[in-house]
């Protein structure tokens, strides 16, 4: 039985290479783990008072509801001004609260940047795992995942185009889902 993976993506415009991506890191991953997309787009951004009044909004209790029959999470991201995308920081806000229940907490998660500049969207990468750092999310270390180019490396319909990029993305869901399984909870 393949270990469910929550997937959440830091573009949500149509044509984003981070979806994209997705579509080939499904077909390269392992049997051993499910990759499935969370859509984080519809989340209201977060205020604390909707929890502590008792009353979030519907779609804050489905996204924590739902994160929960997830095992691991993989973070694949573009870089907007050398940070992360709003949308992701506020999924890990609304995943985090009230305090003391956080869906994050203790499950094996990985980073996966890319940018069609040659820096492979570091900044966002890298702030990311700051935050899963306090969120007491395990998240893979190597091999890092910063994807600079991207567009030189699909076609028009987002397949990867050259075997060594997809070499390079079937090791890195081979390691994930090796570091998933070590280091999942029981």
């Amino acid at each position: 039985m393949s270990i469910k993976i929550g997937v959440l993506i830091g573009s949500l415009r149509k044509e984003s290479f981070s979806k994209k991506l997705l579509k080939t890191l499904k077909e390269v991953a392992p049997g051993s783990i499910d990759l499935e997309n969370v859509e984080i787009g519809n989340l209201p951004l977060y205020n604390q008072d909707y929890d502590d009044e008792g009353n979030p909004p519907s779609e804050y209790t489905e996204f924590r509801k739902n994160m929960k029959k997830y095992e691991g999470f993989l973070f694949i991201t573009p870089e907007y001004n050398r940070t992360m995308p709003a949308v992701i920081k506020n999924a890990l806000d609304v995943g985090s609260r009230p305090y003391g229940e956080s869906i994050w907490d203790g499950k094996p998660g990985a980073v996966i940047s890319v940018s069609p500049g040659a820096l492979g969207g570091f900044g966002a990468n890298h702030q990311i795992r700051q935050a899963l750092v306090f969120l007491n999310v395990p998240a893979m270390q190597q091999p890092e995942a910063y994807i600079g180019d991207i567009a030189d490396y699909m076609d028009e319909s987002g397949n990867i185009k050259n075997e060594s990029t997809l070499e390079y993305l079937k090791s890195i869901m081979e390691s994930f889902a090796e570091w998933v399984k070590i280091n999942k909870k029981a």
